[in-house]
């Protein structure tokens, strides 16, 4: 079914203010999880609502707190989230990436001890609008085995890279697992087969089925074993810069709490030259000729304004059951 935006919104806010949320708080929260679902990412929207309001009332997410430099060193500054709310600590982060990158050129935000930003496309998107380059990763709890390996010790470490662009932002958001978690619960929700491999199943033969691999806790990493590479180098980096918590800490916590992130911004020096480079690179990429009869090439972000175009027009598209779940919260 498919619900107004501003109901969406206004329903997420009702329950947070319900939660001690102060009126802003409430109102930018709601808004980040009713864009998320608008745009077309339902695992980080209405379906993840309802383990956001759990994580609150479990004291894991802490409504008053608020996220604080603890160091700096030029364009790179240490903060600490806290454990508020994670998407609006990422907001402020990213923020404060914006206003160094304008000033400096460059800006490196490293958080410690904040919780699940949701879509990590949120913050990339945010610096697109202000017209920069945005680079930003997360470490999670242990969800995905290393190459080679049968148990779970990397984290899936969500990685977005976002590029203004005037005709439509090009952002790359993506986790270093083939599905992420979310993701594939839809499918298992659904009961729909994944339309590629995402993992693997008890016997280790690569499956298509979400339950089957869910059980199994085996991932498959984009990439095979470059993917495991990457993500545990994310892992690393997050880690370092941010003075925070592993995955491999997080994980002995057994809730995604506490998690380290890195947000980064670049002005370009050239706008005329990116303006004209990155057309190039788009319109290259689009004379690839179709797989299949009537498709079309797309770069990383279209869809997402497609989708975010219809969910205005028509509704945002929601699993009835979690909407009804929401409703009587």
């Amino acid at each position: 079914m498919r619900v107004p935006f501003e109901k969406l919104r206004s329903e997420f806010e009702r329950i947070l203010l319900s939660l001690d949320f102060n009126a802003d708080k409430a109102a930018q929260c709601a808004t980040i999880f009713a864009e998320n679902s608008r745009d077309g990412v339902y695992t980080h929207g209405l379906n993840r609502f309802p383990v956001f309001v759990q994580f609150v009332k479990d004291g894991l997410i802490k409504v008053e707190a608020q996220p604080i430099k603890e160091n700096a060193l030029g364009a790179l500054e240490q903060w600490n989230g806290n454990l508020g709310p994670g998407m609006l600590n990422a907001q402020i982060c990213m923020s404060r990436a914006i206003e160094l990158a304008k000033e400096n050129g460059i800006g490196c935000i490293a958080l410690k001890n904040t919780n699940h930003w949701m879509r990590g496309g949120t913050y990339g998107w945010q610096a697109a609008d202000a017209g920069l380059i945005g680079i930003c990763f997360t470490n999670t709890i242990a969800n995905l085995p290393p190459w080679d390996g049968i148990d779970p010790r990397l984290g899936n470490n969500p990685l977005v890279i976002a590029v203004p662009r005037k005709g439509g932002h090009v952002v790359l958001d993506m986790a270093i697992s083939q599905y992420s978690v979310g993701k594939l619960r839809q499918y298992q929700s659904n009961n729909e087969q994944l339309p590629l491999p995402g993992g693997y199943d008890a016997a280790g033969n690569l499956s298509t089925d979400a339950t089957t691999i869910l059980e199994s806790k085996r991932l498959l990493p984009i990439g095979f074993w470059k993917g495991s590479g990457l993500s545990l180098v994310l892992d690393l980096l997050a880690s370092v810069l941010s003075g925070g918590r592993s995955t491999a800490a997080i994980t002995q916590e057994e809730k995604e709490t506490g998690v380290s992130q890195v947000f980064i911004c670049i002005k370009p020096q050239d706008d005329a030259y990116a303006e004209h480079i990155i057309e190039e690179i788009i319109s290259y990429t689009k004379t690839s000729r179709p797989e299949k009869e009537g498709g079309s090439i797309s770069y990383p972000g279209e869809n997402t304004l497609r989708t975010r175009e219809k969910s205005l027009k028509d509704g945002v598209l929601v699993d009835e059951r979690i909407w009804r779940q929401v409703l009587g919260l």
